[in-house]
């Protein structure tokens, strides 16, 4: 049996070879918000990729003449997944790789795999999250549920941004992390 999941990269069990890329693709997501957000920032973003993902943060973002750290847990979907279906980007968490910390955010993403780019994201606060979420026990993970209709008023709408406002976030928090 195969483990993967077809759009994040992330483990849990499926019964198919179908997603044998999954975690290739899941790491190109990763570097692509990576190197995206460094350029949109005009270099003043650095990034490091973890090599073990077992504590839930894909990417650690710092201002280059910082101090202060956030780390990234990135999750993401295709435009093309069935997990977008009428207007909705749902996506699991799991508890085993979620820790609330006032330095870590969930990135959430929508991909467009043809043109290698993305448009539309959420970063939210782990503490955020974990508040907004029911933990399910039986499958240990939280459920994230947000609408990509663009007039949505939905829980998760003050944390949705595009492409382009996300360097800008992450260095707004990245100062609140710093003055701290």
């Amino acid at each position: 049996m195969t483990r993967c999941n077809f759009t994040t990269g992330k483990e849990h069990e499926v019964s198919n070879g179908a997603s044998k890329d999954a975690a290739r693709k899941g790491k190109a997501v990763e570097h692509l918000v990576a190197a995206s957000s460094i350029l949109a920032s005009g270099g003043q973003l650095n990034v490091s990729t973890s090599l073990v993902d077992d504590e839930g943060v894909d990417i650690v973002f710092h201002r280059r003449s910082g101090s202060a750290t956030l780390g990234v847990q990135v999750k993401s979907r295709f435009m093309t997944s069935a997990h977008l279906v009428g207007g909705s980007f749902s996506q699991n968490v799991r508890d085993q790789t979620f820790r609330v910390r006032p330095d870590l955010y969930l990135l959430f993403v929508v991909v467009d795999p043809e043109q290698g780019t993305f448009e539309l994201a959420w970063l939210v606060p782990s503490a955020d999250f974990a508040d907004r979420t029911k933990p399910d026990v039986r499958y240990q993970r939280r459920r994230f549920a947000a609408s990509t209709k663009p007039g949505s008023q939905d829980q998760w709408r003050r944390y949705r941004l595009t492409r382009r406002e996300l360097p800008e976030q992450l260095l707004a928090r990245l100062d609140e992390l710093e003055a701290r």
